[in-house]
């Protein structure tokens, strides 16, 4: 029966739509009477045998189109099918036409009668339609497209509009038994079968053959509309990481529009004129300021203002008090105004510009969102309405259900498509900071980088960039919120009246509590950063130091001086996280307290107004939108005020002062290859010049030395020669390409080979002639991987020599026009100094054609020299060749006179008598006790040595360990354990282990953990409550139907309602404060242990692990514990209650729910499973790539200098760009995975809505409409609920990964006990006896021996020297005597107690070393000699006299409180070494073991430290690890050591007397025969 009569019983399934191929009238005038029933009767055979030939023609046309296409798609190209379809379409269009034309004025037509217009229109329009489709479909394939959204839509729509026609024609051909029109019928019915192939063809995406390579590496590229909208692309990486862990070579390419090169260019293209436009504004305020305080100067002097108030009698005391205040109060504006002390105000809209695109992209989906929102209440309004009135069709009801699930998926897809373009935002932003840290980080002057250490600009890496991104990814929320809460009221009013503004009352009173908290938030933010600062750059300094503090065994004081840093910073936590429950209290409490306002007042103002279910249900659909963004809001304000400090630190670093580039000019007019022109330079910009007046002119090709004592700005000139210093007059031209070699070589964690080439072209031939005259080839053969082998953090596994060798091979291998050579023989011995001389550096030497600027101690090379600059006090005294300077008898002449047996040994050498009298230095400098065992330098084994009566016996030895280490290379394909130093990092896989959740639980504390749940038990109660309460009010509205409501049961009502909103409030603040208490012990005790473990870890740990790792696991993963778990810990649990309250709603309003529960749960826990084994490990690739870009960062800083001078920022900055692509690949990948998750889920939660509805509407007879109001709100809700329950599930086992990682640093196996039950008695050592047995040691189980049974007896004073080359294991026994290193076998007494029984602390406090390589930490002068306070000031002051330091700190202003810089910048290295030399006076233990103390100080600096030590030691027992000859003259004995072996121990007379053969000692023996009658001066750094 058709629907149009309202007597007929059975509705029609849908309204009936006209069609305008249906004839005119046929279905609208249909009537019901009895004759129509009669006449269907009559035609019933009829109209099946009518339905079988429609069916068959239908199918025929069917068959024939995909026979047709199948044909097609044969014979030609994928891309040639959609026009295909299209050119079907047309011709139908023209069939369609053409039977219009054949009716009207064909042979059979009645003149009479036309069609009507829009039988012409009608197929015009579609012909008109299919031909701009074919044109589409071409335009695509010549763009290169895959696919078009738009033409997809086209084809949606249309075959959705096209579904009224089609049942609409069926039903009238069924009811009337017959096709009347039977051309347009099977047409229609073509046309739509070839509509619908397009709309398949439409979802598949067209590749070219030649971009099939480009969309393996990144399947994005060619995935079709809906699969991007679905995020169904994805899957087989989802399904990778279910079926196996994924790793770094999984991650697919990134978009060329995610890339950091593309990103960063973009950024710095906006940022220049913003940047620019910024210090304009800030030059004209500046000098602004400067006119005001110039006018009140004159106006109101100071002055005036005392002698007047003398005059009127006030005393003085009283205005010097008045003063004083003045002064506080401008201090306090000062500080205020600190932060403003630079252009501000440019990065935010430097990143709007940079990002417009696709914040525009991101507005219209939120906007389109927020507007679908509000239809569901709307569609529950109607729903709620058809359950109350039982005579509605149940069409209508269906109909509901369905709309309600169409704008549920509507509103997922545009949600994540809104959410994927936010958190691409927040990425791309992040990238973009990082990246321009990165650059402004090379180009950054002096001035900057003194206000920021590398701790606090890894900071503005990490932490400042990451507040960015978080707060990107919700910035549209701020006109979002505000735009839902004002729809949210026009609703409600139109719901509830007037009434509405009584909940409108109750918000704007929140707003001045939010705003107090949000003030209040921001101040702890700036508190909180600055602890984060402070700890981060001690971490840093501690571990970059932290040989010394076990040397010393300072960590303890260290320890505390981070737990103290740690302390505060928990504070400042602890009073944040009580705010925010506060702030959750209140977000809580909003919607509750709105919704009782609103009611009570709607109930209250008349007796009229009875809370119906429509209404109430309606309104709390509302109040629950409304509840978002009333709690949104305040959080994203909190923020926004907390990334408001992360600008202001990002605007003032890179607002930075460039370093100057004119300084230094290349002007080709210039005949000289340096000239400096009276130029005045100063290490800060409004610093008293450090170099004054200096004029210098250096030809092309010649070889000028810079001498002059330490402190004289020998360095100084170097770095003012390469721009790196402040010009306050003149200028600097250089005539060419630069290299430079630095006084301490920096090495990069690269290959030796990569650390040569330094990104030059590799040539073998130039190469090889590079490593012969640098002294390498002995080394690559020893080294496990020859010149591929892999060089640690620092040059980590390189001795001294060897680190200064390949600093000097990557300058020669440059090819650079100008080499500027700060001191680079000072770390070798002089035989290698002799060869490097001779072949590198001198006048025949690789370079000789080049311009060569040498800066040295030494002065045996002096004669050499083409010219010589002698520097004093920062100025140029004398400048000249050394015979004129010599006769000259001015400075220089008289510091040759000082050390006049120097140049007599040097003036015999170059007789040719005692050709070894020349080697000053025995063995080179840097033994660092190798780990790998395999650095030996034999340089000064296999180089020539002329005249030396041993040179067949040493060749014969060289053969030898060349043999060897053929030997060894030619099993390098064999994996050799320990080869490589810095091995991979780790990364755990699979789940996340349940005793990774139980320990962070422990650490919280069971009780806090159990208190927790069970109060967030308790608030689920009180909210679904409150609910079921409302439910069972509106059933008022019936009970109570044209009768007067009572007051007492209003009360009662509005009375629970209220209190149970209330409960819900207060119960979620007592949980947060709670979780707050119990997630900051937790954050304290997994610090505490990391540090704790980290400063017990063997030595031998940091050789093989990058600084930046350690730091990764103190930055990012104690952030993440500290801010990221207890959130996520947090919704979770809500979450979690919050879906078990809603299955318990439906299920009790409609049990046939219960049925669909089962399926539901199975398809949510499949995909979450799915999900949650990739992003795991997606969340573990995020951490594990982060590493490499602090490492890379601080790398980078430390060899500043190098990278600029030879020019390579630019290939720094690529390289930067990559390191962070590698961690972007993981990154988009888990923010995509987050999208394709949310998507499954979002579908499974409008299933639960769609068959909430349709259960509601098949029990519509049997339920109340209050229940139907309930359950539909439940399931509306349920949708954002599962998303968020596995989404904070999720976040919380990836997050949790950083206490897995943080845990698997706290198991690392420990050095020995710090002190043990065995104590030494207090006085212990008395004598100073030392006794070696026996002693065996390896750097690690795996390598070999480095020391071989040392078996000897120190007595008590004895004065040891101990000599050898590289490796030979001079330092590996320094090491024991600390137990840096444990023994393998045999034991070391020391006044016969076994060092092995005490514990490390007992040991180390009562021995002394003044180490190679003087480490100071950033604080005052007096920590760094006494970090305990042990000691008075008078002891310190005394041994800064001892030290010669005396009258340099008490210039100073502040005194022993100075400030040293980072690592000691702000003194010269002699200073520092000198400094060591009072720590060691101020400890005075009865052993005292000297590394190469006195490298780096001239030579009078040197003789007064040996006089200290002869002094003030000489009561003590002295091992001096001896590189130069002098200061092991005077020593008892000497043990000289060779493979680990001690092949020699006697006194210096006796080594003399008794020549043996032993090859290590010719050297040694023919130099002391030389040098008895005059010792000479050491060559100095």
């Amino acid at each position: 029966m058709c629907g149009t009569d309202s007597s007929c019983m059975d509705p029609p399934l849908f309204p009936v739509a006209l069609c305008p191929m249906a004839p005119a009238g046929s279905l609208s005038e249909c009537k019901c009477k009895h004759k129509t029933t009669v006449q269907a009767l009559h035609l019933q055979t009829a109209v099946q045998w009518h339905s079988v030939l429609f069916s068959f023609v239908l199918c025929i046309a069917t068959v024939s189109s995909i026979g047709i296409l199948l044909q097609t798609w044969q014979m030609s190209n994928s891309d040639s099918l959609p026009k295909l379809v299209a050119s079907l379409l047309f011709l139908t269009a023209i069939a369609h036409l053409g039977v219009t034309l054949g009716e009207d004025f064909g042979p059979n037509s009645d003149q009479s009668s036309k069609n009507a217009g829009v039988y012409y229109a009608n197929p015009v329009l579609f012909s008109v339609t299919w031909i701009l489709v074919l044109l589409c479909h071409e335009g695509l394939r010549r763009e290169g497209a895959i696919d078009s959204a738009s033409i997809f839509l086209f084809w949606l729509l249309l075959v959705v509009c096209d579904i009224f026609p089609f049942q609409t024609l069926l039903r009238e051909a069924l009811r009337l038994g017959e096709v009347r029109d039977v051309p347009r019928f099977s047409l229609f019915y073509i046309s739509f079968g070839l509509k619908l192939i397009s709309l398949v063809l439409s979802t598949v995406a067209d590749i070219p053959p030649e971009a099939k390579d480009l969309i393996k590496k990144n399947p994005e590229a060619g995935a079709a509309f809906l699969s991007r909208i679905t995020f169904n692309w994805l899957n087989s990486m989802v399904l990778k990481g279910y079926k196996q862990p994924l790793v770094q070579e999984d991650m697919w390419d990134l978009n060329e529009s995610d890339s950091t090169a593309f990103i960063n260019e973009r950024f710095q293209h906006f940022m220049k004129p913003e940047l620019d436009a910024a210090r304009v504004r800030f030059q004209n305020k500046m000098k602004k300021k400067l006119f005001q305080n110039i006018h009140s100067a004159q106006e109101d002097p100071q002055q005036n203002g005392l002698s007047s108030g003398l005059e009127k009698g006030v005393s003085r005391d009283v205005l010097m008090m008045e003063e004083r205040g003045k002064t506080e109060d401008e201090k306090k504006k000062k500080d205020n105004k600190e932060e403003e002390n630079y252009p501000n105000s440019w990065l935010i809209t430097t990143i709007y510009k940079t990002f417009k695109r696709i914040l525009i992209e991101s507005f219209c989906f939120k906007l389109l969102e927020d507007v679908l929102t509000f239809v569901s209440p709307q569609l529950l309004k109607l729903m709620i309405s058809f359950t109350q009135d039982k005579s509605r069709y149940a069409w209508e009801g269906y109909l509901y259900a369905v709309l309600l699930m169409v704008v549920a998926l509507l509103q997922s897809l545009t949600l994540q498509q809104y959410f994927q373009r936010c958190h691409v935002l927040g990425m791309k932003v992040r990238t973009a900071l990082m990246a321009a840290v990165y650059k402004k980080a090379l180009v950054v002057s002096n001035d900057t980088r003194k206000e920021s250490t590398v701790g606090e600009t890894v900071n503005l890496m990490s932490a400042d960039a990451q507040r960015f991104n978080d707060v990107t990814t919700s910035i549209h929320l701020l006109w979002s919120c505000p735009l839902q809460i004002i729809i949210s009221i026009v609703f409600l009013w139109l719901e509830l009246g007037p009434s509405v503004l009584a909940g409108l009352g109750v918000m704007v009173l929140i707003i001045p509590t939010n705003a107090v908290l949000a003030t209040k938030a921001r101040k702890l933010q700036i508190e909180n950063m600055n602890f984060k600062d402070k700890r981060m750059k001690i971490m840093n300094e501690l571990l970059n130091g932290v040989k010394i503090l076990k040397l010393y065994a300072w960590e303890p004081s260290f320890q505390k001086q981070v737990e103290d840093i740690r302390g505060e910073e928990l504070k400042v936590m602890k009073k944040s996280a009580y705010l925010h429950s506060f702030s959750i209290l209140t977000s809580c409490c909003i919607p509750a307290l709105v919704s009782l306002a609103t009611f009570a007042v709607f109930v209250s103002v008349s007796k009229d107004n009875v809370l119906t279910a429509e209404r109430a249900f309606t309104s709390i659909s509302l109040f629950n939108i409304l509840r978002a963004p009333l709690a949104m809001l305040p959080m994203l304000i909190a923020s926004i005020v907390q990334t408001a400090v992360s600008k202001t630190r990002l605007e003032k670093f890179l607002a930075g002062e460039d370093i100057d580039s004119d300084i230094v000019r290349q002007d080709p007019s210039f005949n000289t290859a340096v000239s400096v022109c009276d130029g005045s330079f100063a290490w800060e910009k409004d610093a008293k010049p450090l170099l004054k007046d200096v004029n210098l002119d250096i030809e092309p090709g010649r070889l000028v030395a810079v001498v002059g004592a330490v402190g004289s700005g020998k360095s100084s000139l170097m770095s003012a020669l390469l721009g790196e210093m402040h010009s306050t007059k003149g200028f600097i031209n250089i005539g060419g390409s630069l290299a430079f070699v630095p006084q301490q070589a920096w090495i990069q964690n690269a290959t030796l080979k990569d650390n040569i080439l330094f990104g030059s072209p590799h040539e073998e031939e130039n190469f090889k002639k590079v490593i012969q005259a640098c002294a390498l080839a002995p080394d690559l053969e020893l080294l496990p991987g020859g010149d591929l082998t892999e060089i640690g953090e620092k040059g980590i596994n390189l001795s001294g020599g060897q680190k200064q060798r390949v600093s000097l091979a990557r300058a020669v291998y440059s090819q650079a026009d100008i080499y500027l050579l700060d001191d680079p023989l000072s770390a070798v011995d002089s035989h290698v100094g002799k060869h490097l001389f001779e072949n590198v550096i001198g006048p025949n030497g690789i370079l000789k054609n080049k311009t060569r600027i040498l800066v040295t101690h030494g002065i045996r090379f002096l004669p050499y020299m083409d010219e010589i600059v002698v520097l004093e006090n920062g100025v140029i005294s004398e400048v000249g060749s050394y015979e004129n300077l010599r006769a000259s008898g001015g400075t220089f002449s008289k510091f040759l006179d000082t050390y006049a047996t120097e140049q007599n040994n040097q003036r015999n050498s170059e007789t040719g008598e005692g050709q070894d009298a020349e080697d000053i230095e025995l063995f080179p400098g840097g033994d660092n006790a190798q780990p790998d065992g395999a650095s030996e330098d034999t340089v000064s084994l296999t180089l020539e040595q002329k005249k030396s009566i041993r040179r067949s016996q040493r060749n014969g030895s060289v053969r030898l360990r060349r043999n060897n280490s053929l030997t060894k290379s030619a099993n390098a394909d064999e994996p050799q354990k320990g080869q490589k130093l810095i091995e991979k990092e780790t990364m755990e896989t699979g789940q996340v282990k349940l005793a990774v959740f139980l320990q962070y639980l422990r650490a919280m504390g069971w009780g806090y953990s159990a208190m927790v749940f069970l109060i967030y038990f308790i608030q689920t109660t009180a909210f679904t409550g409150q609910n079921l309460w409302l439910s069972d009010w509106t059933g008022d509205s019936v009970e109570y139907y044209n009768m007067t409501y009572p007051s007492w049961k209003r009360d009662t009502r509005v009375g629970v309602f209220g209190a149970l909103g209330v409960a819900q409030g207060l119960f979620v603040f007592l949980g947060t404060l709670l979780l707050a208490n119990a997630s900051i012990d937790a954050s304290r005790i997994l610090h505490s242990r990391l540090l704790n473990n980290i400063l017990r870890v063997p030595m031998v740990f940091f050789d093989t692990s990058p600084i930046g790792r350690v730091i990764n696991r103190f930055a990012k993963d104690i952030f993440t514990i500290d801010e990221a778990i207890p959130a996520s810990l947090r919704s979770c649990l809500l979450c979690l209650m919050s879906v078990l309250g809603t299955v318990f709603v439906i299920c009790l309003a409609t049990p046939f729910f219960a049925i669909v529960i089962i399926p539901l749960a199975l398809i949510y826990f499949f995909v979450q499973r799915f999900y949650i084994a990739a992003s795991r490990q997606l969340r573990r690739l995020d951490s594990v790539s982060r590493s490499p870009i602090y490492s890379h960062f601080s790398e980078t800083v430390s060899g500043l200098s190098v990278i600029r001078a030879y020019k390579h920022q630019e290939r720094f900055l690529k390289h930067n760009e990559v390191t962070i692509d590698e961690n972007l690949k993981s990154i988009y990948l888990r923010i995509v995975s987050d999208r394709w998750l949310a998507i499954r889920l979002e579908f499974v939660g409008n299933l639960v809505v769609f068959f909430s509805a349709l259960f509601a509407v098949i029990s519509r007879d049997s339920i109340d409409s209050n229940v139907v109001g309930l359950s539909v709100l439940y399931a509306l809700n349920v949708t954002q609920t599962l998303n968020w329950l596995v989404m904070t599930t999720s976040a919380l086992e990836t997050n949790i990964v950083a206490v897995e990682r943080v845990n698997e640093y706290t198991q690392l196996k420990n050095e020995a006990d710090w002190v043990t039950d065995t104590r030494p008695p207090r006085m212990w050592p008395e004598a100073g006896r030392v006794h070696f047995e026996n002693y065996k040691v390896r750097y690690r189980p795996e390598l070999d021996l480095v020391l071989h049974g040392i078996t000897c007896d120190i007595n008590s004073t004895e004065k040891i020297g101990i000599v050898g080359r590289t490796g030979a294991g001079k330092s590996s026994l320094t090491n024991c005597l600390f137990r840096i290193i444990e023994a393998a076998e045999g034991r070391i007494l020391i006044d016969d107690v076994d060092i092995a029984t005490i514990g490390l602390h007992d040991l180390r406090h009562r021995l002394t070393i003044i180490p190679q390589d003087p480490v100071l930490f950033s604080g005052s002068l007096r920590m760094n000699l006494d970090p305990f306070d042990k000691f008075s000031d008078e002891e310190i002051w005394r041994v800064l006299e001892l030290s010669h330091l005396k009258s340099y700190v008490s210039g100073l202003q502040e005194g022993l409180q100075h400030k040293v810089a980072e690592g000691g910048e702000n003194l010269s290295v002699g200073q520092r070494q000198l400094l060591c030399l009072a720590r060691a006076l101020l400890r005075k233990s009865r052993i005292l073991i000297l590394d190469e103390a006195t490298a780096a100080v001239d030579l009078e600096t040197d003789n007064l430290i040996q006089n200290t030590i002869r002094k003030e030691f000489s009561d003590c027992t002295v091992l001096t690890i001896a590189h130069r000859l002098h200061s092991i003259m005077d020593s008892s004995r000497v043990m000289v050591l060779d493979a680990g072996k001690i092949v020699e121990f006697d006194s210096p007379s006796n080594l003399l007397e008794n020549e043996v053969t032993q090859d290590v000692c010719c050297t040694i023996i023919s130099s002391l025969k030389t040098m008895t009658l005059s010792r000479p001066r050491p060559p100095q750094r």
